[in-house]
């Protein structure tokens, strides 16, 4: 597992928050927002729960192409040799200035989340349960002092919450 030390998890959670997210589902694409339902992906790829995953950029660090997409090859025979069923998706900021591939994944409880996000040195995921809001799972622990962030706040789970494994149950 890997170990990263990020320098403002409070930022970097607002920007998780705030970024665009994508699912490519027969050629749609279906968006994804922290805070918002997700009712039409849900119609469309039935599942319990969803997780929102990539494995580029660890550490919300730039890599190089080939380092990502070796990364993500890796991801992948990790998804299949778990039986994980998968969709392409992307997240991007808001103005554009980003953008990284990832995966929807269907019905991955929130322990093998975490540990495929921590085996590729992610911060965060997405995760929901069906009908549920889309919400952020931080996986870096939550700064002290911590400022609450921005309006999606009240939509991001951190290390220790109370609310945590009642927002995104497995």
């Amino acid at each position: 597992m890997r170990t990263y030390r990020v320098v403002d998890a409070s930022e970097l959670a607002d920007a998780y928050a705030a970024a665009d997210y994508r699912v490519s589902l027969d050629g749609d694409a279906l968006r994804l927002r922290v805070g918002g339902p997700a009712g039409d992906l849900e119609a469309y790829w039935p599942a319990d729960r969803y997780v929102f995953l990539t494995a580029w950029n660890p550490a919300s660090e730039p890599h190089s192409e080939a380092a990502n997409t070796s990364a993500d090859a890796l991801l992948v025979a990790q998804l299949d040799a778990d039986g994980i069923a998968r969709q392409p998706a992307w997240a991007a900021a808001p103005d554009g200035g980003w953008r990284e591939p990832g995966w929807l994944l269907a019905d991955v409880d929130d322990h093998q989340a975490d540990r495929l996000a921590r085996e590729f040195g992610q911060a965060a995921v997405l995760c929901w349960a069906r009908g549920e809001p889309v919400r952020l799972r931080m996986l870096v622990e939550r700064p002290d002092p911590f400022h609450p962030g921005g309006p999606l706040a009240r939509y991001t789970d951190w290390p220790g919450d109370v609310t945590r494994e009642a927002a995104c149950p497995a």
